[in-house]
This record gives C-alpha cells, sequence and structure tokens, in this order.
C-alpha cells in the first residue's frame, strides 16, 4: 500500500470516527468557560478550531500508541488479531510515524491557543499514552482510560482562559467515571482471555456479573456529578433535561448487556455512548447559549 492507503488503514485500525466519544465533552468545557472570557468572535473561533484540532491530533495519537503497545497481546486474542498490525496490513514503524505527526500537531495546536496549554502538553501526552500500559499491573486500568479522556474538558477550559478553574473537574471526574463504566461493559467480552493472559480488569478481578454492577454504580455517580456540575455552574433547565437524557441512554445501554449475554456489547459501547456525548453538548450547549 501507498502512504495513502496505509493512513486509511491505520485510521480504520484507531477508529477515527470514534473521536466523537470525547470532542463534545471538551466543546462543553470551552462553552462553560467562554462565559465571562472577554473574548471576541473572532477570537473565539479560532480557540474552538485549535481545539477541535488538538482533541482530534491527540485522540488519534493515543489510539495508534495503544495499538502498538498492544500488538503482541492483540495478535493473540481472538477478537483482535485481525487488527491492522497483528495482520500484517501495516507495520509498527508506519503507525510511529503516525504516531509521531499527530503528537507534533497537538503540541503546535497547544502552542497556538496559550503557553499554559504548550507547557501542559507534554504531560497530557504523557496522560494518553501511559493508559495503554495500565491493564498490565492494576485493575484500574478503566479508570486510567476515563482519566485520559477525562481531561479534555479541563484542557478546553485552560485554552480558553488560559487557567483552570476547579468547578470545570467536576465535568473531568464526570467524564472519568462515565468512560471507566462503559469501558468495563467493553472488557467483558475479554474477560477469558484476559484472565489467561494475566491481564488486570474489573471484569476479571470481580466476575461479569460485579463487574456490570460496578459500570452501573460509576454511572450513577457521573449523572450525579453533571448535576452537581450544573448548579454549581448556574445553569438552566435544558442543562438538566441533558443530564436526563444521558441517564435514559445510560439505563438503556445497561438493558442491553447481561452477565449472560454480551452479544450486544459493541451496541452498547459504541452507538449508545455516541449518542450520550453529543447529545449532552447539544443539550447544555443550548442552554449555554441561549437562555
Amino acid at each position: 500500500m501507498g502512504l495513502i492507503g496505509k493512513t486509511r488503514t491505520v485510521l480504520e485500525m484507531i477508529k477515527f470516527e470514534h473521536s466523537v466519544f470525547a470532542l463534545p465533552f471538551a466543546l462543553t468545557g470551552a462553552l462553560l468557560a467562554v462565559r465571562g472570557s472577554g473574548l471576541d468572535g473572532r477570537e473565539l473561533a479560532v480557540k474552538f478550531a485549535w481545539i477541535i484540532v488538538a482533541m482530534i491530533a491527540a485522540r488519534s495519537a493515543a489510539m495508534a500508541f495503544n495499538r502498538v503497545a498492544d500488538a503482541e497481546i492483540d495478535a493473540l486474542n481472538p477478537r483482535s488479531r485481525m487488527r491492522a498490525i497483528p495482520a500484517g496490513a501495516v507495520s509498527k514503524s508506519f503507525t510511529w510515524g503516525f504516531i509521531a505527526f499527530w503528537s507534533g500537531v497537538f503540541v503546535l495546536a497547544a502552542h497556538l491557543l496559550n503557553p499554559l496549554c504548550l507547557k501542559l502538553s507534554p504531560l497530557a501526552l504523557a496522560i494518553v499514552f501511559g493508559y495503554s500500559y495500565t491493564k498490565r499491573f492494576t485493575a484500574l486500568s478503566h479508570l486510567a482510560l476515563g482519566f485520559a479522556l477525562g481531561i479534555a474538558p479541563a484542557a478546553a477550559w485552560i485554552a480558553v482562559r488560559g487557567s483552570l478553574d476547579a468547578q470545570i473537574l467536576l465535568l473531568t471526574a464526570a467524564v472519568a467515571l462515565w468512560t471507566a463504566g462503559f469501558d468495563i461493559i467493553y472488557a467483558c467480552q475479554d474477560h477469558d482471555f484476559d484472565r489467561e493472559a494475566g491481564l488486570h480488569s474489573i471484569p476479571v478481578t470481580l466476575g461479569i456479573r460485579n463487574a456490570l454492577l460496578v459500570s452501573r454504580l460509576l454511572h450513577a455517580a457521573m449523572i450525579a456529578l453533571l448535576v452537581w456540575l450544573a448548579r454549581a455552574m448556574d445553569l438552566g433547565l435544558l442543562s438538566l433535561a441533558g443530564v436526563a437524557v444521558v441517564a435514559a441512554l445510560l439505563v438503556y445501554e445497561h438493558l442491553l448487556v447481561k452477565p449472560d449475554d454480551l452479544s450486544r456489547v459493541n451496541a452498547a459501547f459504541f452507538t449508545v455512548n455516541g449518542f450520550v456525548s453529543v447529545l449532552f453538548l447539544v443539550f447544555w450547549a443550548a442552554d449555554i447559549l441561549w437562555t
């Protein structure tokens, strides 16, 4: 394959379209930061454009890094052995180049946002890259992934304001719990393989039934944090309606998955959570901008 073909293969491998998971929460964080920022329309448009670039770049680099880090594990797992690297569709060296490119784009975007973003960009990359190794030694790897996504709204706040406000950390915590909850669901399908391979997860540690209960508790805590944030930010009814929609979607997600029937994990993981993030942004953006 040529450069374009290899790049397309890597984008398919990292599920580029799933950037939708964290990006809406980052944009919500940015919108919350806009209030009282004193920035004019042109400045805000530039900020939001570079926030989107930074989010796509960080996510692309992190997912490609995860595929390189897990290549040997993926080759042994029946569910993942046909991913691009273990299947030989793309090389590790090409993927490393892809990672370097998008890491550079991320640092450039951080530089163009403000000095604090640039200073924190190496730490952000270390966090999103470091997650890939956590399942080798801790069952809390789901929370590590959650934190990697959860820093997005706080980073977007910093991008707009040039400083951090403690209140936005409520959204960071909410996104972290949401992500950890759905990652536990996803990990249930690898329960047997992870146990045999010596990998750590909540399903391996507690069993699938108890793991799904933990996932429900994490999602319940997420909803509580979102209500807390809406009140702390003095938002209106539209934001609370958005929280209610998110809660309903999460209930539906958990109804799709049962301890003895994991056949609809992909629908729960990919489809429902895509709607969660997008609809959350729609409702909260409407509240912030038009009420």
